[in-house]
């Protein structure tokens, strides 16, 4: 409990053990041993076997809206709780570091960053509930290393959808198609869109699609953690 404390207390305490991480964020311990996404379907950001990345079976057979994905983590412990934490009790500083490490990872590509950040929209509803998104709290981590502008009115969700948890791939895409509207301020512009998990992607997918049909040029997905 008292570690626990310090995480939200102590400015300079590690966000995964509590101890000394002065200057960083996470100690160099916890950072070494923290579940990176090193190796990954470009397509989709499926983490992969082996050292080269390559496209996946999946999105060679069947490719999605969008044009390319990156997550900074697989989504394991002891990311699952940052996660966890962002979403369901405000902890805005695990949004702060995974956003920098979205960040740093988007920057350190050879191709060139877009031009506008799109957080995966809430339903109304759940909003309300929750008081904030935390998409959109992730895309402001990001901004604070990258000069990319966010737009976070252009997305909209168009009714509430079930929860995903447990659901197969085909239940998800159906759940959530044409869940989506977007406005024209992405026509012609290379986007981002911006989320905390991927695991089917069927979500980001459908947004995807309704910004396509919006008129964007290049469609990338970045995201906090790709579920294995």
């Amino acid at each position: 409990m008292i570690g626990l404390l310090r995480r939200w207390i102590v400015p300079s305490a590690c966000l995964i053990c509590a101890g000394d991480a002065k200057p960083a964020t996470v100690c160099a311990g916890c950072r070494a041993s923290l579940p990176w996404n090193r190796v990954a379907c470009p397509v989709c950001a499926l983490p992969l076997r082996g050292a080269v990345a390559h496209v996946c079976a999946h999105c060679a057979a069947q490719p999605p809206h969008f044009d390319s994905a990156l997550a900074a983590f697989r989504y394991q412990a002891p990311i699952t709780q940052a996660i966890f934490g962002l979403k369901y009790h405000a902890q805005f500083r695990q949004s702060r570091w995974l956003g920098t490490e979205m960040a740093r990872l988007a920057a350190e590509r050879p191709s060139v960053l877009p031009d506008l950040l799109i957080p995966v929209p809430l339903h109304a509803s759940r909003l309300r509930q929750r008081g904030y998104n935390q998409a959109l709290e992730l895309a402001r981590g990001i901004t604070r290393h990258l000069a990319i502008e966010i737009d976070w009115r252009t997305a909209t969700r168009l009714r509430a959808t079930a929860d995903q948890i447990g659901k197969r791939a085909a239940e998800r895409r159906k759940e959530v198609r044409k869940a989506f509207r977007v406005g024209s301020a992405v026509a012609g512009r290379h986007i981002a869109l911006i989320d905390d998990v991927m695991t089917t992607g069927s979500t980001v997918d459908e947004l995807a699609r309704a910004a396509r049909e919006a008129g964007a040029l290049r469609v990338e997905v970045w995201i906090a953690a790709r579920v294995p």
